[in-house]
């Protein structure tokens, strides 16, 4: 395989400046400056390049998981979790790369105008170097991406299943939506961290936003419910719309003794009653 020639590294180093104008110039119109301020976007194309002629003078070659690239591979990784972060997608950061190669391209061609078969080599080990890099980008952007979008589904989570305290010794937890095995574990971490702070003898689970209810449903609650008595507190389901209530006779699902309410009302009035106390308009 063909190498690099110093003439094309001494290009590349003397040219900086004319290059980064025209890389510039180039991210621009494409698009892939997006959101980024000019002072970031310079710092960072500059800083490429320089860990680019210093990668080259090591004589690396293309094979980037070697100790002369770690830098540069440290950098792209940290660019790609900025882009990432940014909203950009995968072809917007991997263009930081790419946008390069015309500049470069351009530059090769002056050099080796009088060498044709040297300047269609270099162009050739110059694209693959790049390809490589670039691929190394978008594989780097598409794990932070992937970490920024568990990290949202977590805090939707979170966000989904609010405890709220109704009254002293009385915590309610309104479901919205399917409920599944994450997020019944996230239900039970929640609910069962904030029995323990307030010190609640019942928690209300509400499920009037909860569209359906399965088999699968079922048994979430009833682990849940399980875990809320084994800390000590009863535990009382709410929402139990006509639809639901003939879905579970439907398919014989048996809650297991669970007292059940037909809305939050009526399950706060009995929670009430069960620590002895007693709502009533003022006169």
């Amino acid at each position: 395989m063909a190498a690099l020639q110093s003439g094309t590294i001494d290009a590349i180093k003397k040219n900086q400046a004319q290059l980064l104008t025209q890389w510039t110039g180039s991210l621009e119109a494409s698009g892939a400056t997006r959101n980024l301020k000019d002072q970031d976007l310079k710092q960072q194309t500059s800083e490429f390049l320089q860990l680019l002629v210093g990668g080259l003078n090591d004589g690396n070659g293309l094979n980037l998981a070697a100790a002369g690239w770690d830098d540069i591979r440290l950098f792209l990784e940290k660019l790609s979790r900025s882009r990432a972060l940014l909203g950009h997608d995968s072809s917007q950061t991997a263009n930081f790369i790419f946008s390069l190669k015309g500049p470069l391209f351009v530059l090769l061609q002056n050099h080796y105008q009088d060498s044709p078969a040297l300047l269609a080599e270099q162009v050739w080990e110059i694209s693959e170097l790049l390809d490589t890099l670039g691929m190394h980008t978008i594989r780097t952007f598409q794990k932070s991406r992937e970490e920024v979008i568990k990290r949202q589904q977590e805090e939707l989570l979170e966000l989904s299943t609010p405890v709220v305290k109704l009254w002293d010794g009385v915590l309610a937890l309104p479901m919205i939506g399917t409920l599944d095995s994450q997020r019944t574990q996230v239900v039970m971490e929640s609910l069962l961290q904030r029995i323990v702070d307030t010190g609640s003898e019942i928690a209300i689970i509400d499920i009037t936003g909860v569209p359906t209810v399965d088999t699968l449903v079922a048994q979430h609650l009833l682990k849940t419910v399980t875990a809320i008595r084994l800390m000590g507190a009863d535990c009382i389901i709410s929402g139990v719309r006509p639809q639901i209530a003939q879905t579970i006779v439907h398919l014989g699902l048996d809650l297991q003794g669970v007292v059940t309410k037909a809305n939050l009302a009526d399950a706060l009035k009995l929670a009430l009653t069960r620590l002895g106390m007693t709502v009533s308009k003022a006169d």
